[in-house]
């Protein structure tokens, strides 16, 4: 009996998981368009990349390279030509792809799917994430490095302790933790209460997005359970760390200049 009940709950936990992803992967690549003037809005991530247009459109924008022209074709054999075109990309880049074949992206495969844009986030956006004095070796030590900075900037907060990328985030104190780090005038920290998740994680994401600009890729529901989605929670607060870094380089300069 309790196998199958564990089994039940560990396939619930997935699809949970993977639904999580799929919507925070959906919103985090039409928020690169979006923010490059391209016209292209995914709605459903598995069925969408089929073409590998929109996927090649994604790697330009994030590589600042051109790939090979896609085929505007219809069928099946136009779709293979141009998310091969998309893999190849990618692996000339150093990325491993093992698995993932232009047939999967073409038949919806939705596990692959989700594991290559991971893949491109990890790559693209994660991988660049280095913090002063520490060496930097490898795409592993990158979402060290991230959880490394969220640490450092949040010590001091009461009811935060973040050591992970999921259970940490749950109550969404981190999160106006991160914020009111960089910037105080933004949240009223002390007024936030741990039993309040709900109204904890909307406060930080509105505020990220109406002050600071930075896209919502999270629902708050998805986020206040146990163990939300690790990579949807790291995607987001990489582009925290993104902002925050232009922000401290920006300001950086200004100090240069005056002096």
């Amino acid at each position: 009996m309790g196998t199958e009940y564990e089994k039940d709950h560990i396939k619930k936990l997935q699809e949970q998981r993977m639904s999580m992803q799929k919507k925070t992967f959906t919103n985090w690549m039409n928020n690169v368009f979006f923010r490059n003037n391209v016209k292209v809005e995914i709605q459903d991530i598995y069925t969408d990349l089929k073409d590998g247009i929109s996927l090649m459109q994604l790697l330009e924008l994030l590589s600042g390279e051109t790939l090979p022209k896609p085929n505007r074709g219809k069928m099946r054999v136009h779709f293979l030509e141009n998310n091969s075109k998309a893999i190849s990309f990618l692996k000339s880049k150093q990325v491993q792809i093992k698995v993932i074949g232009p047939e999967n992206i073409v038949d919806g495969d939705r596990t692959l799917i989700l594991g290559l844009i991971w893949i491109i986030i990890l790559r693209f956006q994660i991988s660049s994430i280095k913090l002063d004095k520490v060496k930097q070796s490898d795409v592993l030590f990158a979402n060290e490095a991230l959880l490394l900075w969220c640490q450092h900037k949040t010590a001091s907060y009461s009811n935060v302790n973040v050591k992970d990328f999921s259970k940490s985030w749950s109550d969404g104190l981190a999160f106006n933790a991160l914020i009111h780090a960089h910037r105080p005038d933004l949240i009223h920290y002390s007024s936030l209460r741990q039993d309040q998740p709900i109204k904890n994680l909307n406060n930080a994401f509105d505020v990220a997005e109406k002050e600071l600009g930075i896209s919502k890729l999270l629902d708050a529901e998805d986020v206040a359970v146990p163990y939300p989605d690790e990579r949807s929670i790291m995607t987001y607060v990489s582009l925290y760390y993104h902002y925050f870094s232009r922000m401290k380089q920006g300001q950086t300069i200004q100090k240069r200049l005056t002096k």
